[in-house]
């Protein structure tokens, strides 16, 4: 029997006959904000799905998609009698991962069996790593408007994914899809050291920009190759006790990461502040309504019972395998942005946008080799290129132009053969259907190229300040600014065919 009583006029708490809260049922109207009294801590767990074409244990695709188990074989689908036989490119991957982590590389390892059971694991256990995690350690860069830090690693570790249960295929059954069963996979485990949601965003944001700059995994979190699971607590300020944790399970974007810890950051400052008791237990986010709902109760690491995987032997990672796979390694994005500021003299602005995206990286690094323009080259992948890519919605991996291209158009501009207005819209758009032109063909076919002749240039000129004589007294008298005036006028009458240099310079000459 559980009666009603209201608290505040704004707190709907639920209790049984004898007062005993309970929180699975708590419901509130209006949320409890946290005014600075609480801390809050998350440590959040990233399932990445790893780019090797098989699966973790045996030959079946890797591949997204596909009609629903068509991706299976007697290993995957647990026969007896089948064994386990390791993919060595995941543990490349997982070597990768780390090193660029700055992780701890455990070079003796072994999996382990993780005993639950769902209805889409065949064999009723996992295969996991439990106590030798390939990666210990390490940490993720982070930067926020609170200025930039490290959060701290537990652990990388390989395990194998389980399949799908599908439960709007059939009115009343749940319908399974085996297909992903098996597949590789990285679990990335934080330590309870971010404290915002605005602090879990950049950390998923940037550790979804490494594992696509290296290639292995495409961070995909709409297709779950890319999965989040985050533990969140609050304690009073100055507590260094760990609150009780609830964990959110299975978040599919960046964003709803954020709203979710959000959300229930105010649900469990709203059920201390009543006087309840947190619960340890699983939750589920609805993105439709921004709610979390309780699963089962939180299980611990014993309720597992793991034990060392019998039918694989640990395998041992020997120096010279760690030296292939950190020599295999890419200049990464903050190495990349202190040199882009140190050495060419960039932004920060622009140089965060350039490696936020490792093709990017790979079309600018095309372009300055042949231009030593590095702001130039910057503007015109930011501007022009960006612009063109996100109309058109594609990526700038299968864009039409080369940046040998882009360099040429770059040179046009500075030897003032053409200004940047014609060289960024008609000449570009021109060569975007005519890749294999040549700026300076385009530039001459279109009569875009400048003139430099100071007896044209004199000619403009003179029929521009002739027929503005009130503006001509204006500057005369003080207004200086009006020499841009005069010279969009020249612009204007030239057909933007007049060299604005020498146009400034004689307007100069001509009205002082």
């Amino acid at each position: 029997m559980y009666t009603l009583k209201h608290t505040a006029c704004v707190h709907l708490v639920v209790t049984n006959y004898s007062g005993a809260f309970r929180p699975s049922l708590f419901t509130y109207l209006c949320p409890v904000k946290n005014s600075g009294k609480y801390e809050v801590v998350v440590g959040l767990e990233v399932h990445a799905q790893l780019l090797t074409q098989s699966k973790l244990f045996c030959g079946d695709s890797a591949a997204f998609g596909g009609a629903p188990n068509t991706h299976i074989s007697p290993i995957t689908l647990a026969h007896p009698g089948t064994l386990p036989k390791m993919n060595s490119k995941a543990i490349e991957y997982a070597v990768k991962l780390g090193l660029a982590l700055h992780c701890t590389i455990e070079q003796h390892n072994y999996f382990a069996r993780k005993n639950y059971f769902y209805p889409d694991l065949p064999k009723g256990y996992q295969v996991s790593q439990h106590t030798t995690p390939i990666c210990v350690q390490g940490y993720v860069p982070i930067k926020t408007s609170a200025g930039s830090r490290h959060i701290a690693l537990n652990r990388i570790h390989i395990e194998e994914d389980a399949g799908k249960s599908l439960h709007d295929v059939d009115e009343q059954f749940t319908a399974i899809d085996l297909n992903r069963a098996g597949v590789c996979l990285l679990e990335i485990v934080s330590e309870p050291g971010l404290h915002s949601s605005d602090e879990a965003f950049a950390y998923l944001t940037e550790l979804r920009k490494l594992v696509r700059w290296l290639n292995i995994c495409d961070g995909n979190m709409e297709e779950g190759s890319m999965r989040c699971d985050a533990n969140i607590s609050i304690r009073l300020k100055g507590e260094t006790k760990l609150g009780t944790r609830v964990e959110v399970k299975n978040l599919n974007s960046i964003r709803n990461v954020k709203k979710a810890i959000d959300h229930e950051v105010e649900r469990l400052i709203a059920i201390t502040e009543n006087g309840g008791t947190i619960l340890q237990e699983t939750r589920s986010y609805d993105a439709d309504n921004n709610t979390t709902f309780a699963l089962r109760s939180k299980e611990e690491a014993d309720d597992y019972r793991y034990f060392p995987e019998p039918d694989l032997t640990p395998f041992h990672i020997t120096n010279e395998f760690l030296q292939q796979v950190s020599d295999s390694i890419p200049a990464l994005p903050e190495v990349l942005e202190q040199k882009y500021q140190q050495e060419l003299h960039l932004p920060a602005s622009d140089t965060a946008v350039i490696c936020a995206d490792k093709d990017a990286v790979d079309f600018f690094e095309g372009i300055i080799q042949h231009t030593a323009n590095y702001k130039a080259a910057a503007n015109w992948l930011l501007g022009p290129v960006k612009n063109y890519l996100n109309e058109s919605q594609s990526d700038i991996s299968a864009f039409v132009l080369q940046p040998a291209t882009i360099a040429a158009l770059i040179q046009l501009v500075d030897d003032g053969k053409v200004n940047f207005s014609n060289a960024s819209t008609k000449i570009f758009n021109q060569l975007i259907s005519n890749p294999q032109q040549e700026p300076l063909q385009v530039a001459t076919a279109l009569n875009l190229l400048q003139e430099s002749d100071s007896n044209s240039v004199e000619t403009w000129v003179d029929e521009v300040i002739s027929k503005m004589p009130d503006k001509v007294k204006e500057y005369k008298s003080g207004k200086k600014g009006l020499i841009g005036l005069f010279a969009g006028e020249v612009k204007k009458l030239s057909k933007g065919k007049a060299d604005m240099q020498v146009v400034n310079k004689m307007l100069g000459k001509k009205l002082s």
